[in-house]
């Protein structure tokens, strides 16, 4: 069940889209592509990147000649992986989380079609699970892991952006993560649970229709 403060933070990111939506100088677009995906923090060093995707819409609201602002509602798949082998066994898991991710970017368009970005985002999770596959015995299992992730994350993005004349463009991005994903099962302060963040990549194609 959605609770409370994330059905609050999904109502005042679409209040913010409806407010700017009166301007003339806003425009609507649909973008999606790839992610390469890791996870940063305590115990990472054996945590290696994960290739997934991404897709959603944006819109752009002209604010002078050179800036804009570009809100935008994304579905995204990140995670993670890791494998052990030797010579007679060898396991992978694999770790997947499911994001509604609400980036706001400012955008500085250095030269007419190229744009230099930074903003936050916010993102809301969806599902989280661990595939585990282990080749001795030929096992293989799914577990839910909602329970041990954070339902938010937040985090800053930079990149940049290349737009053509028919509305077609592509853009690249990074996206730090500041918030610690892992819940905190450290009831009692007897040690420190440790903490993990979200770091993606992202490559993007999107058109803009006006």
């Amino acid at each position: 069940m959605i609770k409370m403060k994330t059905i609050k933070i999904i109502f005042l990111f679409v209040f913010l889209v409806a407010q700017i939506s009166n301007s003339q100088e806003l425009q609507f677009g649909a973008k999606a592509g790839l992610n390469l995906t890791t996870i940063s923090g305590d115990e990472t060093e054996e945590l290696e990147g994960k290739v997934s995707f991404h897709l959603g819409g944006y819109a752009e609201l002209n604010i002078s000649e050179k800036f804009t602002l570009q809100p935008e509602v994304l579905y995204s798949r990140q995670g993670t992986k890791e494998s052990y082998d030797d010579d007679s066994f060898s396991s992978d898991y694999v770790y997947t989380f499911d994001y509604l991710n609400m980036p706001v970017m400012f955008k500085y368009y250095i030269l007419e079609s190229f744009s230099i970005e930074l903003g936050s985002q916010i993102g809301v999770l969806i599902s989280s699970k661990a595939e585990y596959q282990e080749s001795e015995y030929n096992n293989s299992y799914t577990e839910d892991l909602k329970k041990f992730i954070n339902a938010i994350d937040y985090g800053a993005n930079i990149g940049f952006g290349y737009k053509l004349a028919n509305g077609l463009n592509f853009s690249a991005r990074y996206y730090l993560g500041l918030s610690n994903i892992k819940k905190d099962d450290n009831t009692d302060g007897t040690y420190d649970a440790g903490k993990l963040y979200n770091n993606v990549f992202q490559v993007s194609v999107g058109f803009t229709f006006n």
